[in-house]
Parts: structure tokens; C-alpha cells; sequence
């Protein structure tokens, strides 16, 4: 990946509607926030235009980000996070609708090969400071920023009161921001 400086720049560049800058961008993070999308909903071809939507909405509010002493990639994952779970909720409200089995194509559920490499590089990291957080805690992030599951959903799974799950959240990601900065 590129250093934080040069993405906060293209991100300056892209709310000044610079194609170029906004190529760079995609080309510099997509395989990445094509991963977080892919992780959440678990669907290839879901994954790949919620990733294009996420894209449209970075175009759009790039003038939005600030830089405050954050990655600029915490905040692209946001965008692209948040995308993916709108979807897989809007998924999880629609009736069931009946099925013709005949016409179904069944997607390589296995992730592609940039997939593949970006999280053979990061998972041995991620993994160790996941491994230095309480096992509750650990499993609450997992299932809020991987699985998508709703703040509420958590603290009634951990039998806490919602401003507690809240609290666990916010302070395992602070300390997963620690270990993966070190």
C-alpha cells in the first residue's frame, strides 16, 4: 500500500473532480475495499457493485473527508463498510421471492486473487492484535465490522446494555489501531 500523505492528497485531488487523481485512487485501494465489501456480503457480484457504488460515493463526498490525524483508508473502508451493510440489510428486508433453479449461475464463492493476496499479507497482523483483545471483544468487532451485525444485535447476543457495546466497539478499535500501528 502507499503512505497515508499520498492518499490524503488524491483524496484533495478527487474533491477537486481530478479523474486522474480519482484513477489513482481506485487503482491504489479498490483490491482493498473490493475485499471489505466481498467479507460482508459474501457475494462476488454483490460485492463488485456495491465496490462501484462505493466509488460514486467517494467521487461525490471527497470534499467531506478531513483529515484529522486518521487514515484516509479508515475512511475509504468506512465508505465502502457502510455501502456493503446498507445492501446486505436492504437484502435481509426483501420477501423471498420464488426461485427458478433452472436459470441459476452459481458464482465462484472464492475470492480472487487480488483478495486472496491482500489478505495473505495482512491476516498474520490483523490476527496477532485481534489475539491481544478479550475473546468477547474480539468476536463483538468481528461480527459488527465483518459480519455487519447492528450494534443492537451485539449487545443483546452479549447480554449488555447497547452504550456498553458501544463502549467495548470503540475502545477494541483503539486498541486494534495501536497494535497495527506498532
Amino acid at each position: 500500500m502507499t503512505d497515508h500523505t499520498h492518499i490524503e492528497g488524491l483524496l484533495g485531488r478527487v474533491a477537486l473532480a481530478d479523474r486522474t487523481a480519482f484513477g489513482e485512487l481506485y487503482r491504489l485501494t479498490s483490491a482493498k475495499l473490493f475485499a471489505v465489501c466481498l467479507r460482508v456480503l459474501k457475494d462476488r457480484g454483490e460485492a463488485e457493485e456495491v465496490l462501484q457504488e462505493s466509488f460514486v460515493k467517494i467521487w461525490r463526498g471527497a470534499g467531506r473527508y478531513q483529515s484529522n490525524g486518521l487514515s484516509p483508508m479508515t475512511w475509504l473502508i468506512t465508505v465502502a463498510r457502510n455501502a456493503a451493510i446498507d445492501r446486505l440489510r436492504r437484502r435481509q428486508s426483501r420477501p423471498e421471492q420464488s426461485v427458478d433453479v433452472t436459470r441459476i449461475v452459481f458464482a465462484d464463492p472464492a475470492p480472487g486473487p487480488e483478495a486472496r493476496v491482500i489478505a495473505g499479507s495482512e491476516t498474520g497482523v490483523i490476527m496477532a492484535c485481534f489475539g491481544e483483545l478479550e475473546p468477547s471483544r474480539a468476536e463483538a468487532v468481528r461480527r459488527a465490522y465483518l459480519d455487519g451485525e447492528s450494534y443492537d444485535d451485539l449487545a443483546g447476543r452479549f447480554d449488555v446494555p447497547l452504550n456498553t457495546m458501544r463502549t467495548w466497539l470503540r475502545r477494541s478499535l483503539l486498541k486494534l489501531k495501536e497494535c497495527l500501528s506498532r
